[in-house]
């Protein structure tokens, strides 16, 4: 039968640890060999780092009170460090912003505004037909009434068209203007284009931007200068108070560029009769930031109309575009100043539509509409004086020319003059007063005057914290396998297959009979059985 011989070998203390150790350092090597060079320490990194104070703090070297120093200083510089850089990167994310000013060089000529102007009375008196004051009852205030006089019970008119009656009933321009000079050539009143606006039927002066006219000097005369008659007798009775009852007498004007629409309930300002008005313009080009650094609104890439009906995008138009949009949605027509082709209200509800246009317009990007401002703006500062007119001897002069009597002169006629102050403009443009380039550059002052760091220095400490991570990871994918030979307590234990493995003996063929071969040179056994059935053996 085979039998499995065991042989147990204790050496001595004294020649076990040399063994082992060799052993060790073979094993060392040997792992050295194969996983390549092991990683550098954290002294030995230290010592060749370019971070200031980290060789003295971490480096080789006796541990004392002077690296106990060194560290405290170190970490006291990082979190200076790490202080400053925070409140850079707080103010950075304020974004702020500041405004430069710059003066344009004086120009040979210089495009003139859009000039609209509107009576502040809506309807003539005089133009009113029975039908319009049917009509109109809920907007003028006038009760209706038959041709008698009589108040009406049961009168029927035809449905009105609102375009129609402001056409009709509002005040012409042929009648009120009186005389129209711009940059000394005589102008008339087809050099106005009819617009409609919440006070009716009103009319701008250059407002086509395909042909602008140019205006070649600066100072009075050199712009429109108009005189207008703003007929306070065709102005309507006041019966009883409305939301559109006007107690003012003259004009609203508005100064806007072409690409523009007027707001003239808004943005103008009022003109009296009894005085010349003058008004010092000076064009401004404003240029604002998008976001992040402010809400203006870019211009379209395609160059493609972004509002119905305007050729270009401005506040005006986008709150028109609101209101329509509320309107339609409350009375589902729209109001006569409003583009589009959809149905236009009727004057019995235009009072209701237009009142709730005045809810539809928020004051922020939360509110029902909220109109940014675009990044690129053109605008016009005004300086607005005046002066009474007429004089007396002018009073008496213009009666006779207007076959008109001096009272009527004094409180129905007024001269506006517009002009460019000088052929200069201003450019106003938002900057981001601290960009990513300043960020940058005092975050790397602030690493230098702390910590004698640099980008360079960041990618050092990166690489050394990927070199130590990755040896660790090989270490746990590569784990060593577990040994055939176990030593404990200085005895190895060695089986008969590992001996017949080791020895060097030359293998010997078998005996007669068909024995084994064995692994050092045969001592039969004298009382066993033939055949080889022992096996020889040494230790």
């Amino acid at each position: 039968m085979p039998i499995e011989i065991v042989c147990k070998i204790k050496f001595a203390e004294e020649d076990a640890k040399p063994k082992e150790k060799e052993a060790g350092d073979e094993q060392s090597l040997l792992g050295a060999a194969a996983s390549g060079a092991a990683p550098r320490d954290l002294a030995t990194f230290a010592s060749t780092s370019t971070l200031h104070g980290l060789g003295r703090a971490c480096g080789p070297g006796p541990h004392g009170l002077r690296r106990t120093l060194w560290a405290l200083a170190l970490l006291t510089s990082l979190a200076a460090f790490l202080y400053q850089a925070a409140g850079l990167a707080r103010g950075y994310l304020t974004r702020p912003h500041l405004v430069a000013m710059d003066p344009a060089a004086p120009a040979p000529v210089a495009g003139f505004p859009a000039v609209t102007l509107c009576n502040i009375n809506r309807f003539r008196h005089s133009a009113l037909s029975d039908a319009d004051i049917f009509h109109l009852a809920n907007l003028t205030g006038l009760p209706p009434k038959d041709r008698d006089g009589h108040r009406a019970a049961g009168l029927r008119y035809p449905e009105p068209d609102m375009v129609d009656i402001l056409n009709r009933t509002g005040h012409q321009l042929a009648d009120m203007l009186k005389s129209c000079n711009f940059s000394g050539h005589h102008c008339s009143a087809s050099n106005f284009s009819v617009v409609y606006t919440r006070y009716g039927k009103c009319y701008t002066f250059n407002a086509d931007p395909r042909s602008s006219l140019p205006s070649r000097a600066g100072g009075m005369g050199s712009g429109l200068e108009i005189m207008l008659d703003i007929q306070q007798e065709e102005y309507l009775p006041i019966w009883r108070e409305t939301n559109e009852t006007s107690f003012e007498a003259g004009i609203r004007v508005q100064i806007h560029s072409q690409e523009e629409p007027p707001y003239i309930h808004q943005l103008g300002f009022g003109v009296s009769p009894g005085f010349q008005t003058f008004v010092s313009c000076q064009e401004q080009r404003l240029t604002y930031l998008p976001q992040p650094w402010g809400n203006c609104r870019a211009e379209s890439e395609l160059r493609e109309p972004e509002l119905q009906g305007y050729s270009a995008y401005s506040v005006s138009a986008c709150r028109l575009r609101c209101e329509k949009e509320a309107v339609l949605q409350r009375c589902h027509c729209r109001m006569v100043h409003m583009p589009g082709n959809e149905t236009i209200c009727p004057p019995n509800i235009y009072i209701e539509c237009a009142d709730h246009t005045l809810d539809s317009l928020g004051g922020g990007p939360e509110g029902p509409c909220f109109c940014p401002t675009p990044c690129n703006l053109t605008r016009y500062g005004k300086e607005i004086s005046m002066v009474r007119i007429p004089n007396r001897g002018s009073a008496r002069y213009l009666a006779r020319k207007y076959n008109r009597n001096e009272t009527y002169i004094r409180e129905n006629f007024l001269v506006l003059d517009v002009f460019f102050e000088a052929l200069t403009s201003e450019a106003m443009e938002q900057r981001a007063a601290y960009g990513l380039s300043a960020l940058l550059g005092d975050l790397g002052g602030q690493m230098g005057l702390f910590i004698g760091a640099s980008i360079l220095t960041l990618l050092e400490i990166l690489d050394y914290i990927y070199e130590v991570s990755w040896d660790r990871l090989k270490r746990v994918w590569r784990r060593p396998k577990t040994p055939l030979r176990t030593s404990t307590g200085g005895i190895s234990t060695l089986g008969l297959q590992e001996l017949k493995e080791q020895s060097p003996c030359p293998s010997r063929g078998r005996a007669e009979g068909g024995g084994v071969s064995s692994l050092l040179p045969n001592h039969h056994h004298p009382h066993g059985p033939p055949g080889g059935l022992f096996e020889d053996f040494a230790c």
